[in-house]
């Protein structure tokens, strides 16, 4: 019954983990990155489509994306798209490929950025310790019914609160990796 909530708890912090990863990926670096596009939502077709289903993105150099549509008659769409997102991003289009050069960052929007990363590490360490709860309240519940004895109890506490430490360091060293990224010049 344990071993079941430690492996439970376990994959929902690495879900966290996952999403924080995700989310930082969508922040601006100084470098061109694919994912610094994954939130942009093209109108195409009737329809909101994300970028992905409309183009392939590729960066050629380090402040260069290349967005290269797969239907010439959507790249309007796509560069309306590109610009309702607000990424900083001018497009240029050259028939069915559109250039995106990624301007290097100034200091002030660095450190704006920065602080926008600090929230999601401390949103992503909130909701870890949300499942350390929900563990913890499963174990204290188990205790209770008399299912598990009370050394077992200290135990498990303590097992769920090793897993809680080694997903807040996972959380804190993804933020650091990508303040560094932020402040490189």
């Amino acid at each position: 019954m344990l071993d079941k909530l430690y492996k439970e708890t376990e994959e929902r912090m690495h879900k966290t983990l996952e999403a924080v990863s995700r989310e930082f990926a969508t922040v601006r670096t100084g470098k061109a990155s694919v994912h610094l596009l994954d939130t942009v939502k093209v109108e195409a077709y009737g329809a909101k489509m994300p970028l992905n289903q409309l183009a392939t993105v590729s960066a050629p150099e380090p402040r260069l994306l290349v967005v290269q549509a797969f239907d010439k008659s959507t790249v309007g769409d796509i560069v309306k798209g590109i610009q309702v997102a607000d990424l900083g991003l001018n497009p240029q289009v050259d028939g069915q490929i559109i250039r995106l050069p990624v301007p290097a960052l100034n200091e002030e929007r660095r450190k704006e950025l920065v602080r926008h990363c600090k929230t999601l590490a401390e949103e992503g360490r909130v909701a870890v310790r949300n499942i350390r709860r929900d563990a913890n309240e499963h174990v204290k519940k188990a205790q209770k019914d008399k299912t598990i004895s009370e050394d077992q109890q200290t135990d498990a506490l303590e097992r769920v609160q090793k897993i809680t430490d080694e997903h807040i360091k996972q959380v804190d060293d993804l933020l650091a990796k990508k303040e560094k990224d932020m402040m490189e010049v």
